[in-house]
């Protein structure tokens, strides 16, 4: 009995808690992706970029609130300057909407014509946020490092296995879950969330029902930056801060909203905790929690890993090649919001 218990605190530890916490990060990046693509209706390859601007003004403020002595205690302090990264990158979004996109959405241009122009935006932040903060790791997270420390686990449970919950998981979790709520509240019960379902699902309609585009298109972009900015900070705490890693999470954030199904915002949620787990469990070694289960003659050698974790971005391609070939419109039948 002991050791199935360290086997469930061995893969709680290293699979589920990480995968959770992994998920939610994918889900707020997809659920901007997904609401570009059902009101805007295009493909926004800068998203990933976006987040780390969006992370990146953060965390210069955050640096600037640790110089002074301003913390939040257990807290990272990162949550005190997350309204002004917010801020700066709704700023962002809204001069890059009228400098550029809103030419293209006046022409008329075909959704591919933005699917280009948003990959020379998506260039240009990179370019950007690497001149201002580097290219480098940076690290920013301060307060309380361990919610449940792996020590004070063993003793409290005398188990061989320690189970370490993180405070940036358990924010991570907390934070999207309000955010997610917050944005389905917003869509359901307020007159602009109203509108912006009625435009996403019939944009003629709408416009001879007085809705204005351009509000609607303001207010999305605004959601997107709150939600890009959200998801890049809490992933910077989860791990560390890198401007490249941000453009390497485009393709399990679109692969999150595909799979769901792209302009379901439900399906954006579950399409980020499908890719996650996948990517987690395929690239874990199960060598410990099966040396717990199985008799010590049959206790595996290797590391009992399906692929290395330097693979772990293919196994998003690869579902998300799985599911276009056999369900293009994802798991949420791609409904708009």
């Amino acid at each position: 009995m002991v050791d199935i218990l360290n086997a469930i605190v061995a893969l709680t530890n290293f699979v589920i808690i990480p995968a959770t916490a992994y998920g939610a990060q994918l889900a707020l990046g997809a659920l901007g992706v997904t609401l570009i693509y059902g009101i805007l209706r295009f493909s926004n390859f800068a998203h990933g970029d976006t987040m780390a601007f969006g992370a990146m003004v953060t965390i210069l403020f955050t640096w600037w609130f640790q110089s002074m002595g301003i913390s939040l205690g257990p807290l990272p302090t990162a949550l005190l300057a997350l309204p002004l990264g917010i801020i700066f990158t709704s700023g962002l979004l809204l001069a890059t909407d009228r400098v550029v996109y809103r030419f293209y959405r006046q022409q008329k241009a075909k959704p591919v014509i933005l699917v280009i122009v948003s990959m020379g935006v998506m260039f240009v932040l990179n370019g950007l946020v690497r001149f201002i903060i580097g290219p480098n790791d940076q690290r920013f997270a301060d307060g309380e490092r361990f919610i449940i420390s792996a020590r004070d686990f063993k003793e409290w449970s005398g188990l061989r296995e320690g189970l370490a919950f993180k405070t940036s998981q358990g924010l991570t979790i907390v934070v999207a879950f309000i955010c997610v709520i917050a944005l389905f509240w917003f869509l359901n019960r307020t007159r602009t969330g109203k509108s912006m379902r009625a435009f996403s699902d019939n944009e003629d309609l709408a416009l001879l029902s007085g809705i204005n585009p351009e509000r609607v298109v303001m207010v999305t972009w605004l959601i997107v930056a709150a939600l890009a900015t959200v998801a890049g900070v809490l992933y910077g705490l989860d791990k560390s801060y890198k401007p490249f890693t941000y453009f390497q999470l485009l393709l399990p954030i679109f692969a999150s909203a595909v799979v769901g199904g792209l302009g379901s915002p439900l399906g954006a949620i579950g399409g980020g905790f499908v890719i996650a787990f996948s990517e987690v469990t395929i690239t874990y070694a199960f060598k410990k929690v099966l040396t717990y289960l199985m008799p010590e003659q049959l206790e595996p050698d290797g590391l009992v890993q399906l692929l290395s974790t330097d693979y772990k971005f293919a196994v998003s391609f690869a579902i998300l090649v799985i599911v276009l070939l056999f369900k293009p419109t994802g798991l949420f039948k791609g409904q708009s919001i």
